[in-house]
């Protein structure tokens, strides 16, 4: 079981699609996305499997979160920086976490 310690060792942050683009090397469909997260960190790249629920265009402009201190990953030829957090359901596919009101990018997550 996890506990709070856990939880707390996690960097979750507030971060702004600058950019999206199909992934067309992944084998499930999927986004590379270039998200900004405030001055301090910067632009970060992530792949996310989101295609069913989200095109391009809608997508820049959007805030999400995602966790910032899990190790680079190579996602199908593309270097993964964070992990965007989303809700996986039968009903509605894929779904992102992201913020109800619009926050500065960077603001952690407690």
């Amino acid at each position: 079981m996890a506990t709070i310690e856990d939880f707390l060792k996690l960097d979750i942050r507030s971060g702004t699609i600058i950019h999206a683009e199909l992934n067309t090397k992944a084998r499930l469909p999927a986004y590379i996305l270039h998200i900004d997260f405030g001055e301090e960190i910067g632009i970060k790249g992530s792949s996310a499997q989101i295609t069913e629920n989200y095109d391009i265009d809608d997508l820049i402009g959007t805030q999400v979160t995602a966790v910032m201190n899990f190790p680079p990953r190579r996602v199908a030829g593309f270097k993964s920086e964070v992990l965007v957090l989303a809700i996986v359901c039968e009903e509605n596919g894929t779904l992102l976490v992201r913020p109800d009101q619009t926050v500065a990018n960077g603001q952690k997550m407690a």
